[in-house]
């Protein structure tokens, strides 16, 4: 068994799932190469848009950030706009909220940009500094839908079909763009056979059976399609996810 629990987030299970060699190097043996200057520029970016959010929704001043930034205050103004719940408090909402979920060996956690709630229905919220992609399949099938979305259906009263997410896209010079992902027993059924198989698969590898160092070998087919075949650069969604966990408090004993 591992001591303690591993903390695991949706970019860990997409690392786990699309090359589990880089998993090894990023989660387990925190090994990372320096980020291009442009990359480190839009991180920095998404986190004060992420932290601005977060302020507005807590009722903080951000005429700091609005003021220091210009692109990011045109950013917000698109987005409360395009939102305008997003003007009024709501004692529903839950800016940067997070969950955790204890699964075998594990703590699956979720951290929700906001979580808006009612007696009938919630809904997740998650804010993208990109332009929304022309094919949104990826995004719909990404370890990031399916977790928050099977997360919060086993932690709460809700049925799976009462529960969706919203990405909101707000890239300039673009008018905020959504892709709403409804929810379903079907959808829950599926991620939790798949989380299932995928943590089996990472138990094998922590556990080896002649007590050996722990391999994590290519997937199949990701041999000739791998982006992390021969490199391994620590992309900007990666960080800002292992940021954002690294600031979660423990679990109390």
């Amino acid at each position: 068994m591992i001591d303690p629990p591993l903390r695991l987030s949706q970019g860990h299970l997409q690392l786990l799932a699309t090359c589990p060699p880089q998993f090894q190097r990023l989660y387990l043996e925190q090994l990372t190469t320096p980020m291009p200057p442009e990359q480190q520029e839009k991180l920095d970016w998404g986190d004060r848009f992420h932290r601005l959010m977060q302020q507005w929704e807590l009722g903080l001043p951000v005429e700091i950030l609005l003021d220091q930034y210009p692109d990011l205050a045109a950013a917000f103004s698109a987005l409360i706009k395009a939102v305008p719940a997003l003007q009024n408090p709501y004692p529903g909402r839950r800016p940067e909220h997070y969950l955790i979920l204890p699964w075998q060996n594990y703590l699956l956690t979720v951290i929700y940009d906001l979580l808006v709630t009612e007696p009938d229905r919630a809904e997740i919220l998650d804010w993208k500094t990109y332009l929304l992609p022309q094919n949104p399949e990826k995004i719909i099938l990404s370890w990031q839908t399916k977790l928050y979305l099977y997360v919060l259906a086993e932690t709460s009263v809700y049925e799976p079909e009462q529960l969706s997410m919203t990405y909101w896209f707000v890239k300039l010079p673009q008018t905020p763009q959504s892709l709403t992902i409804a929810y379903g027993q079907k959808q829950h059924q599926e991620t939790r056979q798949e989380l299932d198989r995928l943590l089996t698969q990472l138990n094998q590898c922590l556990s080896p059976p002649d007590d050996s160092v722990p391999v994590f070998p290519h997937q199949t087919d990701c041999q000739s399609r791998c982006p992390y075949r021969q490199h391994f650069p620590m992309v900007s969604q990666e960080v800002n996810l292992l940021k954002r966990l690294a600031a979660i408090p423990p679990l109390s004993p």
